[in-house]
């Protein structure tokens, strides 16, 4: 694609979006498309049985023609748009390293835009239009100066980019023209919201950030569609504008379209293998990797000391193990659950195992402190001392489920069918995962549909 150098940086990613073909996409970026929708679709279908879920599909219950995954009820698109991203971000397993949760946002967006599109949607233009949502989510936070000097003012980058991201995805199924698309993600800053507020009492508001966002792009995009403009000078260095507002220290504008159709953003999304939030996934990695080289057991652990940036003790360093939604944030119970329960995952999280009186006796052996010579995204050093008096120390740099330490493709694919089956017959939940790995031969994109379909009373909340 050329575009023209005099172009604002909005304008060109506009006219990008706009244009976006399958055809434009490297084959790497189709692969891993398809592996984050799949992830997506899988958490949400296991979120289906979170508190978060049941109580957003009792209040957003307008009737209409999309479907709420797991269930056998169609909402009007917003509501479903809304419940479903409540769903995929409900058990902190959905990718990260976008806007910063793309596919809780993007995907039900997309979906909620099929509902409502002139036209059926291929494979294919399914997976264009959820590549043009992570590509525009991540550019917009990384223009604004990138997480760190958004979050730390307390914004919630999932909310407050995740709009622009889902804006962007369901303008290209809606497949507006360059004019109309821009106008789309310019309207979608004006439902930007969400902030870092629920960390400091085990509010659930988190859960509803994803959601509101995949409602407000959704939003956006069908006000564009409809001729509604959006403000033209929202990405200028304007009162008023985004970046003087989300930011307030220097932003870079030019980010909307560095590298454009080559450096695809879904490339650095990653999946999460642990069900906490994407701060603890370094820090269980190097436990495991010191017990496994070592060749010791968690039960030969006296004491773990950790030593963080400022912002990730901000993040995830309360010793939680109370309520759902504030032990997912806490760092040192991901790490006593791995100790306690040998692992990390959605099933170390029950309430009983929460409960367990060996974690709080775990996290009480945990000494947490701020190295204020670490940078805000730098993670965590973990040291463990042994009841011999050995010690071992390590920092990963990239957690399990990143570029530079994939998760196996066997692992992927168990991750997938233990979360779908949550919500799902296996039988469904291996249909469903053959029918996304073939997505581009699909001409149709709503057979997907009824494979995503269930009855969400069949079983129990997940507490």
């Amino acid at each position: 694609m050329s575009f023209m150098s005099d172009m604002r940086p909005i304008d060109r990613l506009a006219q990008f979006i706009s244009m976006l073909q399958f055809e434009d996409l490297p084959r790497d970026v189709v692969e891993k498309t398809k592996t984050h929708l799949a992830d997506t679709l899988a958490a949400a279908l296991a979120g289906t049985r979170s508190k978060e879920f049941r109580t957003a599909s009792r209040v957003a219950n307008a009737p209409g023609t999309a479907l709420v995954w797991g269930t056998d009820r169609k909402l009007n698109a917003r509501d479903a748009a809304l419940v479903n991203g409540v769903a995929a971000h409900a058990f902190e397993l959905d990718d990260s390293g976008g806007c910063d949760h793309s596919g809780a946002v993007v995907v039900p967006a997309v979906f909620a835009a099929m509902s409502e599109a002139a036209r059926p949607v291929s494979g294919r233009q399914l997976i264009a239009a959820v590549v043009a949502g992570y590509d525009a989510g991540r550019r917009i936070l990384e223009a604004a100066g990138g997480y760190d000097a958004h979050n730390s003012l307390g914004w919630h980058s999932t909310a407050t980019c995740g709009t622009f991201a889902a804006a962007a995805a369901a303008a290209r199924i809606f497949n507006l023209d360059p004019s109309a698309t821009r106008d789309a993600i310019t309207l979608s800053t004006s439902f930007s919201s969400g902030l870092w507020a629920f960390i400091h009492d085990g509010s659930q508001a988190k859960k509803i950030h994803a959601g509101r966002a995949a409602e407000g792009g959704l939003l956006a995009a069908k006000l564009a569609a409809d001729g509604f403009a959006g403000p033209s000078q929202v990405f200028d260095d304007v009162w008023g504008g985004f970046f003087r507002t989300f930011n307030k220290a220097a932003c870079e504008p030019e980010k909307l379209t560095e590298a454009l159709g080559e450096n695809f953003k879904v490339r650095r999304a990653v999946l999460k293998p642990y069900a906490s939030c994407r701060g603890a996934h370094s820090a269980i990695d190097a436990l495991n990797d010191m017990l496994a080289e070592s060749g010791r057991a968690a039960g030969d652990i006296k004491q773990i000391e950790l030593a963080m940036s400022a912002m990730l003790m901000g993040m995830c360093g309360a010793k939680e193990n109370g309520a759902m939604a504030p032990t997912q944030m806490s760092l040192p119970y991901a790490l006593a659950a791995r100790c306690v329960h040998g692992s990390a995952g959605l099933e170390a999280y029950a309430q009983e195992r929460r409960a367990d009186p060996r974690i709080a006796a775990m996290m009480k052996r945990m000494q947490l402190s701020v190295d204020d010579t670490m940078h805000p995204m730098d993670e965590p050093v973990v040291t463990l001392a042994f009841a011999d008096g050995a010690r071992m120390s390590r920092m990963v740099p990239r957690a399990t489920g990143s570029a530079e330490r994939p998760m196996s493709s066997e692992d992927v694919a168990a991750k997938f069918h233990v979360l779908a089956t949550m919500r799902i017959t296996p039988g469904s939940a291996e249909k469903l995962w053959q029918a996304i790995r073939a997505l581009d031969t699909l001409d149709d994109a709503s057979a997907l549909l009824p494979l995503l379909a269930g009855n969400a009373d069949q079983r129990t909340l997940f507490l």
